[in-house]
């Protein structure tokens, strides 16, 4: 399994999910690539700004490695599932990806807590330490649905019975 994670800048909210995804998918055991990007490219070549790093340190998860890259049309054919932080992402994912664009691929990580609700996962850029800390529990709980839904997917195909 191959995960994007995207959002505006690749800064504060899909790097914090490429963290929290890539330690619960370690912890499962499952062998998955999971990345993240932006889409408005402000921020390439950027790590994660300190409060999305102390928010995910506290929580046992180092992002301070990670450096900012701009969505591309071609990650629709590099990742299995991208997931977008918010509404405005998905309609700049569209737009970069044109013809590219696939449904069957791209939706609201939210959406995996709250099927088909479409909620946005604020961004905590504007906001103190507490943003970051709401923003974190929010991606936790949604990396929590992904490694569920995913992993018992992976187990049903293995077992033959998809």
């Amino acid at each position: 399994m191959k995960i994007l994670m995207v959002c505006l800048g690749n800064i504060c909210r899909s790097p914090l999910a490429e963290g929290i995804l890539k330690l619960k998918a370690e912890s499962a055991g499952l062998n998955w690539t999971i990345d993240s990007a932006g889409t408005n490219g402000l921020n390439i070549g950027e790590a994660p700004p300190h409060l999305s790093q102390k928010v995910a340190k506290s929580n046992g998860i180092d992002i301070s490695c990670q450096i900012s890259r701009q969505f591309e049309a071609v990650d629709f054919k590099r990742y299995d599932r991208i997931f977008a932080m918010a509404n405005d992402v998905i309609a700049e994912m569209r737009e970069i990806a044109g013809e590219h664009f696939d449904t069957d691929k791209a939706d609201l990580l939210m959406n995996m807590l709250h099927p088909g609700e479409d909620h946005d996962v604020p961004d905590p850029w504007y906001g103190g330490e507490s943003s970051y800390i709401d923003v974190y529990h929010m991606l936790d709980k949604a990396c929590d649905a992904v490694i569920k839904k995913y992993s018992i997917d992976k187990m049903i195909v293995k077992n033959g019975q998809a």
